[in-house]
């Protein structure tokens, strides 16, 4: 049995795994107190299978476990056969049109939900303000911070409506960037003036809405922090939890990405985000970097770094989220609402939308 540290410590990571049935190594993060599962393509089958699958997740401990998936239509989609299929948001965005994002979000939902994931790492709200952006894009609703806004919130109310918990990601913007995170360390020099009338638009406003949950980038404000990346640095992740008043989960982008881990290494990454006030930390691809990023906190508190306080506000809020949004094992998997009419419908309508058939890398599997 883990000590209470150890499992106070290992709540805070969400881990990736490979296969397409709980592997060992997942299974020994769970024992040590890991309570949050990222799912990726290398594992998904048939939606019998997903569904099956996060069943057996949910199995390998007594506590509430969450999973959660990249599905935000367009290239980033990790489940495809069998599951009604959404376009970029840049085509909803075109539209300007707030209730065909909140269906496009109920749809999405209630599609995780039936298989039995708890969370949907969307809606993006980066505004897409510089056309070289290798990683936003398309995923973006548009270059408009208040458009952005308006349908950021229409989509994840769409999604919590179905009791999937969704995350806008990724604070405080990552749209006006010219590198990819997954493979670099992006700077933006904008002034804080810049940022609060674009950057921030989305996110003060999903605040407000009460969004479940909010993702960290792995970009340098150098304005605001010239050091440090925003999931690194007390001083901007300050904007989001005591100027926007965010209490909310936080959640970290991956930390295996380079930006991270080129310029930072794992274990003092985990500390300053802990320190910055992240509460939860993907860690989405290496065993031995998911063990040794849980003995990081652990030492952290150990040494007098991290202190309890800390570390219990963390804490809180994973287990907040988890009771609101970690459905049970045993709860209903109802792939028959999978490609039902209603989704077919909304489906031919997204379809027919200006760009919807537009094909574009997904620069999330860079690292998968």
């Amino acid at each position: 049995m883990p000590s209470a540290l150890e499992a106070r410590a290992a709540r805070l990571f969400c881990v990736g795994f490979r296969g397409l049935a709980p592997s060992p190594e997942l299974a020994e993060l769970t024992r040590r107190g890991v309570r949050s599962v990222v799912l990726f393509a290398r594992n998904v089958g048939e939606p019998r299978d997903v569904a099956e699958l996060t069943r057996a997740i949910k199995r390998l401990a007594p506590e509430p476990i969450a999973i959660a998936v990249d599905q935000e239509g367009g290239n980033v989609r990790r489940l495809r056969r069998g599951f009604t299929q959404i376009p970029c948001m840049r085509a909803v965005g075109r539209t300007g049109d707030a209730e065909l994002a909140t269906a496009t979000g109920r749809l999405l939902g209630a599609e995780l939900r039936a298989v039995g994931i708890d969370v949907a790492f969307a809606p993006v709200l980066d505004v897409d303000t510089n056309p070289n952006n290798p990683v936003i894009g398309a995923r973006s609703f548009g270059s408009d911070p208040e458009l952005v806004a308006r349908l950021g919130i229409a989509l994840a109310a769409g999604i919590q409506s179905a009791g999937v918990a969704a995350c806008g990601k990724h604070f405080p913007g990552h749209g006006d960037t010219d590198l990819d995170s997954h493979l670099a360390l992006p700077r933006l020099a904008h002034p804080r003036e810049r940022v609060d009338a674009v950057e921030l638009v989305p996110f003060r406003r999903a605040a407000e809405a009460g969004i479940a949950s909010m993702m960290t980038a792995h970009v340098v404000f150098s304005a605001l922090d010239a050091g440090l990346p925003a999931t690194l640095s007390r001083t901007v992740m300050s904007i989001l939890r005591e100027d926007i008043g965010y209490d909310g989960l936080v959640i970290s982008d991956d930390l295996e990405m380079r930006a991270i881990v080129d310029h930072f290494g794992l274990e003092e990454a985990v500390l300053l985000g802990l320190e910055a006030s992240i509460d939860l930390f993907l860690v989405c691809h290496t065993p031995e970097r998911m063990h040794r990023a849980i003995d990081a906190v652990i030492h952290g508190v150990e040494s007098g770094r991290i202190a309890a306080d800390r570390l219990d506000r963390a804490v809180a809020r994973v287990d907040r989220f988890l009771a609101r949004w970690a459905a049970p094992a045993d709860a209903p998997r109802a792939l028959e609402i999978l490609r039902s009419a209603e989704h077919r419908a909304l489906e031919a309508r997204l379809a027919a939308l200006p760009g919807a058939a537009a094909e574009e890398r997904d620069p999330t599997t860079a690292l998968a």
